[in-house]
């Protein structure tokens, strides 16, 4: 099958537009009326009831060449059209989907590493955006990247799917083994994720580790057994947490904690590097630093694949992963203006998940 899709508009009842967050900066994210879009063979259009603000979504250097658009891929909500030839979805359904997915045939997707493929990192999107009242999901999505949500999930729960498929992989190709101590570096939404995902797959010690009290406070109530600060004296008090090692796995969650990363992870373990940097960010250290700390593994990862949404699906509905609780606020359309400058503020400590509501009165 071959997935080909142009943009075609059309009423969704008597409404021929709807309100989007049209971003331009950061600081300049604004509320503006777009035409609805039509879904044609094979797609799907979702009223969205709930889309999170990904660490990504502020990345301001990588976004400013393609600005102004819509952002928004942690969306769930409900099916409201239904293009000609689908048959796995229905009006009403309740969903979530993934802006990514593979295609399924390539060398990478061959080889077990559907995240690298070419069309899950330039080829496939949401139109316009999942800060929108309506989201147009396209074929290739349908097929593989949209999943249902349980009765008993909320919307915003569900919207969580994504994030935690990013985590789901990147802890099991850092080789995640239970019983092993595991150090998050950066304790905002995705290292919440990961000590939460880390304490209930069976780690033997979860650290959390941040200059931030209240997100250190946030890392005990989803699992950590210790929070420590991210400071120079990390490694000493890791060791004296850890019957005197380092961490077998450390996860870099912010890339400010690259060095204190370098310097806690044990012989023989792995860091691996989850977060984005900011642009131009080059690895501190010397080569020698890892190599006589003797099989040191650095790795990265990106994405979830849809197997990778399933299962985090799975761990939502289970209540594996506390995600509910890690939502610190829930704004509408208009009150979302602001918050993409607020998210990337570090003064605003407080704010951790926030969730756009973009039906919310």
């Amino acid at each position: 099958m071959v997935f080909t899709r142009g943009v075609r508009e059309r009423p969704v009842g008597d409404r021929k537009t709807m309100r989007v967050l049209m971003y331009y900066s950061n600081a300049d994210v604004r509320v503006e009326e777009v035409p609805v879009p039509r879904p044609g063979p094979g797609e799907l259009l979702m009223k969205v009831e709930a889309s999170g603000i990904c660490g990504s979504d502020v990345m301001e250097w990588y976004r400013r060449d393609k600005v102004p658009l819509v952002l928004g891929h942690e969306v769930a909500g409900e099916v409201v059209e239904v293009g000609a030839g689908v048959e796995r979805f229905s009006k009403g359904d309740r969903i979530a989907a993934t802006h990514h997915v593979p295609c399924n045939t390539c060398h990478y997707c061959l080889n077990g590493r559907h995240t690298v493929c070419d069309t899950l990192l330039r080829g496939t999107h949401f139109h316009p955006g999942g800060f929108s009242e309506y989201l147009l999901i396209p074929a290739i999505n349908v097929d593989r990247g949209v999943f249902p949500v349980p009765g008993h999930v909320s919307y915003e729960e569900a919207s969580f799917m994504e994030p935690l498929a990013c985590v789901l992989r990147g802890q099991r190709n850092a080789g995640f083994r239970p019983g092993s101590c595991v150090l998050v570096l950066g304790t905002g939404i995705s290292g919440l994720l990961h000590v939460a995902l880390a304490r209930n797959l069976g780690a033997g010690l979860v650290v959390g580790a941040d200059t931030i009290p209240y997100r250190l406070e946030m890392a005990s109530t989803v699992g950590a057994h210790h929070t420590l600060e991210a400071d120079d004296r990390l490694g000493e008090a890791l060791r004296s947490v850890n019957q005197g090692r380092l961490a077998d796995l450390v996860i870099i969650c912010f890339d400010g904690f690259i060095p204190l990363a370098l310097r806690c992870v044990e012989r023989g373990g792995t860091v691996l590097f989850f977060a984005g940097a900011a642009e131009g960010a080059a690895m501190p250290g010397t080569i020698n630093d890892l190599f006589w700390r003797t099989e040191i593994t650095l790795t990265s990862t990106y994405a979830g694949s849809p197997y990778d949404c399933s299962v985090a699906m799975d761990l939502i509905g289970a209540g594996v992963v506390p995600v509910k609780s890690l939502i610190t606020h829930r704004l509408s359309l208009d009150e979302a203006t602001g918050a993409f400058r607020e998210v990337c503020d570090p003064v605003c400590h407080q704010c951790v998940k926030v969730i756009v509501e973009p039906h919310k009165g």
